[in-house]
């Protein structure tokens, strides 16, 4: 009897174990190598012999649960497309084991990655030293005096101003004076920014169409090594994604010195099955300037999107309008008659519109990634600029207006293919571009903002300009119609890259990609006389510079990483990339009427495209805790420079190539939780292959300098985010003296700003900030050239130093409402 008692109670025991071990649950959360979560990571529980007993997914804060498991030991597989799949043993017992974190790496071969801010890891992750990505905590505790100077969060580049607020910033990288974009590519969601055969200056892009606080992540790339990137991406490109729902509701408005008045505001919610999107912003500046900017702008944003990373879609609208006035770049000469922030032709200035709408849609499984981006926008801009004031014309003046008006239509897809080659991961990524630029834009004489005839006094074989001015046989017109154009812009690109794990330690991306330009011009100047001289020759500028051309580029590619070793990777690229020439400049056989070419001069047509070519060798590493640092030495070749033009304030190719040479080093240490410093430093030096005669200054032969290329650039920053409500950051942003001519004879100085920011979340619904910019209060320059100018109609010419001020000190301040 007491037998059969014990086997009673000892199945009972059994059986009350198996109903409580029933109930162990395992819990846990899927995360990236920055702490985000990833949702719909598959998670399986398997037997010692690896069969299946319970299957789940992630949600979309990156949780799993598996209930219902007896005792015993399992393994745990967590896996997701995009990364490396993870087991981790698990023995149940008599309790339940405590929730797991799963950090997933990315795959060997991958390059998505879901980024916060500059302290992610990179290792293993980048195809070089050079390439990151600057999260949204990063963008909002940065002071920033214009929308543009989100571009530096990228190292190394330089974002200015030489003219009023509307206009396209001035961008410096890697040796390059880019202008307004040349050489450098800028996307918002894949939709490219930069505008060829553009009125003012080839690859023009337009930084105001972009509100900060929308601005989820920015991700960059240095180099000509990278397949989806063709033109303008020779030193860079920046590739700027929006958010598609925000993490809190906003709205916000600003004011300070100067005018300054800005309100913008952001909202996301759900709308049937996905999400719904929008955001917008007003924004006045006047500026310091002794003839106020009076900068209006007004920028909107509407997104729908649905899915996730793994299937899903987006629609969205931008749409900007601007208008100001501007103080444009003087002469050192001119500082006594007008004042440092004064202008020596208030009259000009611009307004500019652009509206957009695109498409995305993505789908990822197991075999394959597509991806198909497609666009359309139109786009306006009348500019109207005077650099040389009164060299031309003493009476009328030397202002001049650009007009450009497109429609722009386009798609980009890529296909990547995941496949195992003997053993190796292998990814293989097909990628097709086409681009369509519709466009009408012309160049024109002007007397405050009218178009009119002008009478060249250079023409006159250095006769006085008073006889000039009473002999009109003794001068050249200028006419208003200086050269207008209506055209097609078409550029169609292909790209192959294949990136294999050839061993633990070494990995390799080979690419091709090509691209096709296609230019198809009508000239619509009207015929003119070229001067009132007796038998002057009848210009039609129309029949000579009509016609179409077009030019394949070929541009291989390739990056080899070895690593890591001791949390350090090591890199070493080599490519081929290019710009485009404006079309104009592609067609033509006769040069429109100038001041360079007051009479009908013959020319030869330019290539369409420009190669370009570079290697570098970089090293990444975190070894040291909780800092990343990187560092490269680089090497980029340009057969051909575009150099900023003083007479027409467009660009001008050199004859002569160029090579640049530079190093580049980028620190973030965050060693303590709230704390984040920032240390990056880049020096270049830039040089053409043979001496350039032509951008020295006057009476010398001219040495091989590059004009206007940046030499040491510093970005130094000090961030405190979000530490008992509070958020600060000193920011220091340096640039060094650059040479103005080829010869260095004229050089500028350097230019240092120092700017701060603090933040305070008063309640949870609402926070406080003050932006302090230029603290020092230097009186340094935004930019600076060397050219032959007049300043007034009585003054001698001269070849001077022509520079526009930074911003003095000043203060702004805001207030922000989250719902």
């Amino acid at each position: 009897m007491a037998r059969r008692l014990a086997v009673i109670a000892s199945m009972l025991c059994a059986t009350i174990w198996c109903a409580w071990a029933a109930d162990v649950v395992v819990t846990g959360t899927v995360v990236d190598a920055s702490g985000a979560a990833i949702a719909g990571a598959g998670v399986e529980l398997q037997s010692p012999n690896r069969t299946v007993l319970r299957t789940t997914e992630s949600d979309l804060a990156g949780s799993f649960t598996i209930s219902g498991l007896p005792a015993g030991n399992y393994r745990l597989v967590v896996s997701h497309t995009d990364f490396e799949t993870k087991e981790i043993p698990v023995t149940i017992g008599a309790e339940a084991p405590a929730p797991f974190r799963i950090s997933l790496a990315l795959g060997l071969v991958s390059t998505t990655v879901n980024v916060q801010g500059r302290e992610d890891d990179l290792v293993g992750i980048a195809q070089s030293a050079t390439q990151g990505t600057v999260g949204q905590t990063e963008l909002v505790d940065r002071p920033i005096l214009r929308s543009g100077e989100v571009l530096e969060t990228v190292p190394g580049v330089i974002i200015t101003q030489h003219a009023g607020g509307g206009k396209a910033n001035q961008y410096f990288l890697r040796g390059f004076n880019l202008d307004h974009g040349t050489d450098f590519a800028v996307f918002l969601d894949d939709m490219p920014l930069n505008l060829p055969s553009h009125a003012h200056g080839e690859g023009y892009a337009d930084m105001n169409i972009v509100i900060p606080e929308l601005v989820q992540r920015v991700n960059y790339e240095k180099g000509p090594y990278y397949a989806d990137v063709g033109n303008y991406g020779s030193a860079g490109s920046a590739h700027l994604e929006f958010y598609k729902t925000l993490p809190e509701n906003f709205f916000q408005v600003e004011g300070g010195m100067y005018g300054y008045e800005r309100a913008a505001f952001g909202a996301s919610q759900k709308l049937g099955s996905g999400n719904l999107l929008f955001g917008g912003e007003f924004y006045h500046d006047d500026g310091p300037w002794k003839h106020p900017d009076n900068f209006y702008k007004y920028n909107g944003l509407l997104t729908y999107s649905q899915g996730d990373q793994t299937s899903g879609f987006s629609i969205t609208a931008h749409a900007y309008r601007g208008t100001w006035s501007s103080s444009d770049q003087i002469p050192v000469t001119a500082t006594p008659l007008v004042g440092f922030f004064g202008a020596l032709n208030p009259s000009d200035g611009g307004n500019s519109d652009r509206y957009s709408l695109q498409g995305e849609w993505h789908r990822q499984n197991d075999h394959s990634r597509t991806q198909v981006t497609a666009y359309g926008f139109y786009y306006y801009l009348n500019l109207f600029s005077d650099f040389t004031y009164y060299l031309d014309d003493p009476v009328k003046g030397d202002q001049f207006e650009q007009q450009d008006s497109r429609f722009v239509s386009g798609i980009d897809a890529r296909h990547t293919l995941f496949n195992n080659w003997f053993g190796r991961r292998v990814e293989n990524t097909f990628g097709l571009q086409l681009r369509n630029d519709w466009v009408h834009n012309g160049l024109y004489r002007t007397e405050n903002r009218q178009r009119t005839d002008k009478n060249d006094i250079n023409a006159c074989n250095d006769e006085p300009v008073d006889a000039c001015n009473t002999d009109p046989n003794l001068t050249a017109i200028l006419p208003a119609d200086t050269d207008v154009n209506r055209f097609t812009d078409t550029m169609l690109g292909f790209s192959v890259e294949n990136k294999i794990q050839w061993a633990e330690k070494f990995r390799t991306v080979l690419a091709f990609r090509g691209d096709e330009a296609f230019y198809n011009l009508t000239n619509l100047t009207p015929s003119y006389t070229a001067s009132e001289l007796p038998g002057a020759p009848v210009v039609n500028l129309a029949a000579a510079n009509s016609g179409a051309v077009s030019q394949f580029m070929p541009e291989p590619k390739s990056s080899l990483i070895f690593g890591p070793w001791s949390k350090t990777e090591f890199y070493i690229q080599g490519g081929f990339s290019f710009h485009s020439n404006d079309a104009r400049g592609a067609t033509q056989r006769v040069e429109p009427i100038s001041p360079d070419n007051p009479f009908p001069t013959a020319t030869s047509r330019i290539p369409a495209l420009i190669q370009t070519k570079g290697a570098e060798a970089g090293v990444r590493t975190t070894a040291l805790p909780h800092l990343q640092s990187t560092f490269s030495l680089w090497y980029l070749y340009s057969r051909s420079e575009l150099l900023q033009d003083g007479d027409t304030g467009g660009t001008a190719a050199s004859l002569s190539p160029s090579n640049r040479y530079g190093v580049e080093w980028a620190n973030y240490y965050t060693p303590w939780e709230h704390w984040a410093f920032d240390f990056d430093m880049a020096g270049s030096r830039a040089l053409f292959t043979s001496i350039d005669p032509d951008d020295a200054a006057p009476g010398s032969p001219g040495a091989r300098w590059v004009p206007e290329a940046v030499g040491l650039v510093v970005s130094s920053g000090i961030t405190m985010h979000d530490y008992k409500r509070f958020s600060a950051s000193l920011r220091l942003r340096h640039f060094g003296p650059r040479n103005l001519t080829s010869d260095a004879i004229y050089r500028s100085n350097s230019t240092a700003l120092l700017n701060a920011e603090v933040r305070y979340r008063i309640t949870r619904k609402w926070s406080f900030f003050v932006e302090a910019l230029n603290l020092l209060n230097r009186r340094d320059h935004d930019i600076d050239y060397a050219y032959e100018s007049r300043i007034t109609p009585t003054a001698d010419p001269a070849f001077t130093d022509v520079y526009h001020p930074v911003e003095p000190v000043q203060v702004r301040f805001g207030l922000r409402r989250y719902f």
